[in-house]
């Protein structure tokens, strides 16, 4: 469904398939819509869907267009409501705005294109010359520590980030391009590097936490109070929950008994977030879920759907160096169901300040987390189930 720059209604397109079943990804939509109709189009936001959730389904969108479209349109009796919630960039003329901001930190002649927009962000590539040169990425207030994140890792660690070239207000960031390709489905040995990679920057900060917190990164750790408010609607629902959720002060305190530090941790640290080419720096990407956490969490999210066996022990073999004494293996064993739990309330939280339309991109999330909690609550490691016996 199309509105102008004002937001006024024109109409709908007819309805075309596209290749990508993800609904947050807009360059095959924008393309399409070009390819089918000739028509420059922006999305703007998600309006419904005929699944509860993605990928694929039946998708009408909100897009703008700021040209004359000469495929004849379907009538539509659409109102665009006010929503307090409302990111600011799935507005009328919200895109533009973001753009225009980036193009003024720009060389003249650099064309957007855009990627994505969701509730989490709004992506925009930035091309010169037929090469990407440049990334704006707007977040809500939540992620909004990211930019300075950044600068702070660019001038305090060796760790490969993407630079901040210009940082403005409503959650807009602009990043140089990273040639490479981001490592989705990467093996062993690249995830053991970037593990590598990640451990000096968290051995730093083991001992800096308030520097983190002056750079405005969030407390990552689980709040037990907020956890009982996630988990009382799925107690009757999912078996097992309220046995974990009774266990939890001593699951925290047998992990604290492991001697580990919290530290900065990277929150969504898969090879997707990685990127790489042959011969160059692994550049970790995508800092917005960051903050101050325990270490063994990323190694959770590293080493997921792979044999990481290899990877984990190296890792601890690494721990075990910087803090003498400790036991790395049976704190990632006790953390499994926290970090699952944390993430549950990291999705609430997420459903509690997005608006409802945008609901359907992260409503299963909670259960699910929750349910996968209660999967790996048993230690696998029996120094680890020693320690929570002994709680």
């Amino acid at each position: 469904m199309l509105v102008d720059a004002a937001g006024t209604v024109l109409g709908a397109l007819p309805p075309f398939e596209t290749p990508v079943p993800w609904w947050q990804e807009s360059a095959d939509l924008v393309a399409e819509a070009r390819h089918r109709h000739g028509v420059e189009v922006s999305i703007l936001r998600l309006l419904s869907s005929s699944h509860p959730a993605p990928p694929g389904g039946k998708i009408t969108y909100l897009a703008q267009v700021d040209t004359p479209v000469r495929t004849e349109l379907t009538p539509v009796d659409l109102r665009l409501d006010d929503e307090p919630l409302r990111a600011p960039w799935v507005v009328p003329d919200g895109p533009q705005a973001s753009v225009r901001w980036a193009l003024q930190h720009l060389p003249p002649g650099a064309q957007p294109v855009q990627r994505r927009t969701w509730n989490l962000s709004s992506i925009w590539r930035f091309d010169l010359g037929g090469r990407p040169v440049a990334w704006l990425k707007q977040v809500p207030a939540f992620f909004a520590h990211e930019p300075g994140l950044l600068t702070l890792l660019a001038s305090h660690t060796r760790l490969a980030v993407p630079e901040v070239l210009a940082v403005g207000d409503a959650g807009r960031m602009l990043l140089a391009h990273i040639p490479g390709e981001d490592q989705y489905g990467a093996g062993a040995d690249f995830r053991a590097e970037v593990a590598r990679d990640l451990h000096p920057v968290q051995e730093h900060f083991a001992t800096r936490t308030d520097t983190l917190r002056q750079a405005g990164l969030p407390d990552r750790r689980l709040d037990p109070s907020r956890l009982t408010r996630v988990a009382e609607p799925w107690l009757e629902h999912i078996d097992g929950l309220d046995d974990l959720l009774d266990e939890i002060p001593a699951r925290l305190a047998a992990i604290a008994a492991c001697g580990l530090p919290d530290t900065l941790v990277h929150g969504d640290l898969h090879p997707g977030n990685v990127r790489a080419q042959p011969g160059g720096p692994r550049t970790i990407i995508d800092w917005g879920d960051a903050g101050i956490g325990h270490p063994a969490s990323d190694m959770i999210r590293l080493t997921g759907g792979i044999a990481g066996r290899a990877v984990l022990d190296a890792w601890a073999q690494r721990w075990q160096a910087s803090v003498p004494g400790s036991e790395p293996l049976a704190a990632l064993e006790l953390i499994r169901p926290v970090t699952a739990l944390h993430q549950a309330v990291t999705y609430q939280h997420l459903l509690d300040h997005i608006e409802p339309a945008e609901h359907p991109y992260h409503a299963a999330d909670v259960p699910r987390c929750l349910s996968e909690a209660v999967a790996a609550a048993q230690p696998s490691d029996p120094r680890a189930a020693a320690r929570l016996d002994a709680r």
